[in-house]
């Protein structure tokens, strides 16, 4: 019989809310965990970011405080606590917060926060916390 040796010290759990209070910025997500080829990322938004889409990825937007909209071209998603949406590859959508809301990303290492559009808003490399 074979034993293999498990990542124990690996696994921790994560408290949302303690993380949350870590950082202040607004649309600057910063990695918390990683699932497979996905990281799970926390982001506090605020106003409106810009229109924007991802060639190769769908996003999951998870609110875990406050409310938010997901615009599309065609129509608005309107999220509150406990909601997500998931927005598949090649959607343009802009994702827009009244008041300051807490979203938990999953998408794939390789999504870029601005898609196909370069902006000042665009972060190449996350902060892990």
């Amino acid at each position: 019989m074979i034993h293999r040796r498990k990542k124990i010290a690996m696994i921790e759990k994560v408290n949302l809310e303690e993380k949350f209070s870590l950082f202040q910025g607004h649309w600057e997500p910063k990695i918390v965990g990683e699932v497979n080829d996905s990281h799970v990322k926390l982001v506090k938004f605020k106003g409106e970011f810009l229109w924007h889409q991802h060639e190769g990825e769908d996003e999951l937007f998870f609110v875990v405080k406050g409310s938010m909209v997901v615009k599309l071209r065609d129509r608005d998603i309107d999220l509150e606590e406990n909601e997500f949406v998931i927005i598949p590859k090649g959607v343009e959508h802009k994702p827009v917060a009244k008041d300051e809301v807490h979203v938990m990303l999953f998408e794939p290492k390789t999504t870029l926060n601005t898609g196909d559009m370069e902006s000042e808003r665009t972060l190449r490399t996350l902060e892990r916390i």
